[in-house]
């Protein structure tokens, strides 16, 4: 069923405000295959309220799905927020009512999420070099929080994933040689099991609101929260493919491993050694790698037209040669 997202805000806007409430403003922000992001203003005796609406417009397929439903993000986000993480506030979460499918509604946040701006804009001089141990902070306290049991959350290890993202990569007939290489390496280089935590899953510089002054004013995007190796999310962000041009400082383009990993243990999370977080990093190359020949593949075959396919279908290099450095070094 199509939903005209346009002409159910006003009776979103009420509900949020009371009957004096109005629509004030809204603009789609974004916009993928099954999800679709807004951002609109809710004016009541004067005073604006800015919130985001975030609500899937395909079915959700929760055995074949990676994601989590909103419902449970919404969850997540009140469980991380109890604890002490910044997520955006939870304003509302839609039912059959509003007219809109499964959505959910919170505040918004003031900031910056353009990676690339984020390393390099002078506004944000002072505070990048205090980015990476907030990371770290934020992280134990995520990783500290209970799960919600409403969430449903899904387990992943090291080796599951391995073989996973190699079967996705074998479905493909590609022939990489680096690739190749790296699927055998980590096998190897697994590292053991470790007791479990809440990840958020996507954790990486582009899914961060950064304040100029403050720094972390927000973590965003919980679709992918699963239970797991914390070192999984310490890595994600390390992954040189989120660090917009600065190779030179791993953790997102703006700071160091050693502040992360101080940050994290500061907070309370469970020592992480730098072997095994960049274990965990080189798998991450290899899913994004993974990835990129997957979205190539599909403007290919013709399922996908969009331009964004190719082009970042071609990044696999970038992701090979992260591997091969990774690898030259021992981790």
């Amino acid at each position: 069923m199509t939903v005209d997202v346009l002409s159910a805000l006003p009776r979103l806007a009420q509900r949020l405000g009371g009957a004096e409430a109005s629509l004030a403003s809204a603009e789609r922000l974004s916009g993928g295959a099954s999800m679709e992001t807004w951002a609109f203003g809710v004016e009541v005796l004067g005073v604006v309220r800015d919130y985001i609406l975030r609500r899937r417009s395909a079915p959700f397929d929760p055995e074949n799905s990676r994601s989590t439903s909103l419902a449970a993000e919404a969850a997540l986000i009140r469980a991380v927020r109890a604890q002490g993480a910044p997520a955006p506030p939870l304003a509302h979460l839609c039912d059959a009512h509003d007219g809109l499918g499964e959505a959910h509604v919170t505040e918004r946040i003031a900031g910056e999420t353009l990676g690339r701006r984020i390393v390099t804009d002078p506004r944000f001089e002072a505070v990048r070099p205090r980015l990476a141990r907030q990371c770290g902070e934020i992280l134990a306290v995520i990783h500290a929080t209970p799960p919600p049991s409403e969430a449903q959350l899904k387990t992943a290890d090291f080796r599951v994933e391995l073989g996973r993202y190699e079967d996705a990569y074998r479905s493909l007939g590609a022939e990489r040689p680096v690739l190749e290489l790296a699927f055998r390496y980590l096998k190897t280089a697994a590292p053991e099991p470790v007791d479990p935590v809440l990840l958020h899953g996507d954790f990486r510089n582009g899914n961060l609101m950064i304040a100029p002054s403050t720094g972390v004013a927000a973590v965003l995007d919980w679709e992918l929260s699963h239970i797991g190796d914390p070192a999984e999310d310490l890595s994600w962000i390390c992954v040189n493919s989120w660090r917009f041009g600065r190779p030179d400082m791993p953790v997102g383009g703006f700071g160091a491993y050693a502040d992360l990993l101080a940050g994290y243990e500061a907070a309370g999370g469970r020592p992480v050694t730098l072997k095994r977080l960049r274990t965990w990093q080189a798998l991450g190359s290899l899913k994004w790698g993974v990835m990129c020949l997957m979205m190539y593949q599909s403007w290919v075959g013709g399922t996908d037209a969009s331009v964004e396919r190719p082009m970042i279908g071609r990044r696999v290099s970038e992701t090979e040669i992260d591997l091969i450095n990774l690898m030259e070094a021992g981790l």
